[in-house]
């Protein structure tokens, strides 16, 4: 008899402008790969993300059946999501995995905190759509740039003695504090479109050397113009204000609930608390833009490190042989667990107190689990219900990627 506790699961891949386009998409790529399914890639379609969790916009369908996720999960919710998920998650997988692949810059964005959440769903129910936040980890499957947080003060501070910027500072004092990082940033978002080009051009017309190890302003601002216009103020204020980071296959950040974020290139395996909700004020449409005064209010206004929005790997613990890692974000709805297997190699990963959903982004293999044997291979994607080991076995070097409770 097929096991009811592990199987095999469907995505669903979005269009979103932002996204590759056709096969340039990993997205797309694993949505067509990922067997029995009709989904076929349109060379001249964008293709941004490829959803497979049980949240109802994008939502997963458990592959043999066709049926919702969602539906299968609340069927038997005691077995395939368990006690934990059910008393402290509300009876819902607590978390969202989804691949992303990056053409242009995602919109410069936060996403609400819980009790921002909450307000903005009573107003506005129809664009937020539920009651949580929504803290993420990005973990990177190619070359990956991103702008994450913001700048150390005092990298900042001479960026805003450059002469468009002055009137931006503090004012009477040189000292920046997160007070100053908070109202400059308001005020560039708040500014007309015209003064906005005018910045832009006057910021390029200024030598390299004057934005001293900032200089990479000089080479992105084109990029960002060309794909949003000079008239968004959001390249504004990632450039000037925020880290700007280049990472490889299986670096990571974290973003926190209310922190500042803009995706740049490249593709990812994103994992985030259950949530859609997300306030926008720049490279995108200004009519897609929400309040700048919500997001200046809610905003978490800290200057970090480079080293602060990065998230290591850790030895993973339910690891037999050694062979996965774990991202551990600082929040209880998740880890991510990364297993690399060389041809021949296996792992065993002991059972976790909460489901898992797998994804192999790369090679092919075989997964045991619940007296089973399954087959892996690129877009394969398994739901794992609590309390069941599982072992991977490579035939080509197999990558996997596991959410879990």
């Amino acid at each position: 008899m097929p096991s009811d506790l592990v199987f095999q699961l469907a995505g669903t891949c979005n269009e979103y402008p932002w996204g590759k386009q056709g096969t340039d998409s990993l997205a797309a790529k694993l949505c067509e790969k990922t067997p029995g399914t009709d989904f076929k890639i349109d060379p001249k379609k964008n293709y941004s993300e490829m959803w497979f969790g049980d949240y109802p916009d994008f939502p997963g369908r458990k592959l043999d059946s066709g049926e919702l996720l969602a539906d299968v999960l609340q069927r038997d919710k005691y077995r395939l999501l368990g006690k934990k998920v059910i008393t402290r998650f509300d009876g819902q997988l607590p978390y969202l995995p989804k691949i992303l692949s990056i053409a242009k810059a995602l919109p410069l964005q936060i996403h609400p905190n819980k009790e921002l959440a909450t307000q903005l769903r009573e107003k506005d129910p129809e664009n937020f759509t539920d009651l949580n936040y929504k803290p993420e980890i990005a973990v990177a499957l190619s070359k990956f740039e991103v702008f994450a947080g913001f700048k150390p003060l005092n990298e900042i501070a001479p960026l805003f003695k450059l002469e468009p910027l002055k009137k931006f500072g503090p004012k009477g004092s040189d000292e920046w504090t997160n007070e100053t990082l908070r109202n400059a940033t308001r005020n560039l978002l708040n500014l007309d479109l015209k003064e906005v080009r005018a910045i832009q051009t006057d910021l390029s017309s200024i030598s390299r050397e004057k934005f001293g190890n900032a200089a990479y302003i000089i080479d992105l601002l084109p990029r960002l113009q060309d794909q949003y216009g000079p008239e968004d103020a959001g390249s504004l204020v990632a450039l000037l204000c925020m880290n700007y980071m280049v990472f490889g296959p299986g670096d990571a950040i974290f973003i926190p609930a209310d922190g500042i974020h803009a995706y740049l290139s490249g593709d990812i395996v994103e994992c985030m608390a259950r949530s859609n909700n997300v306030l926008n004020v720049g490279f995108c449409p200004p009519a897609d833009r929400n309040n700048v005064d919500t997001f200046a209010n809610t905003l978490t206004f800290k200057a970090h490190s480079k080293d602060d929005v990065i998230l290591p790997t850790t030895k993973c613990d339910k690891s037999e042989n050694g062979k996965t890692v774990v991202y551990k974000p600082p929040m209880s709805e998740f880890d991510m667990l990364r297993t690399d297997l060389a041809k021949g190699e296996s792992d065993k990963i002991s059972a976790s107190e909460g489901p898992g959903v797998m994804i192999i982004t790369s090679g092919k293999g075989v997964l045991r689990a619940d007296g089973e044997e399954f087959q892996l291979s690129e877009g394969y994607i398994f739901y794992i219900a609590p309390s069941v080991d599982i072992q991977l076995e490579s035939q080509d070097d197999l990558r996997a990627f596991t959410a879990v409770v």
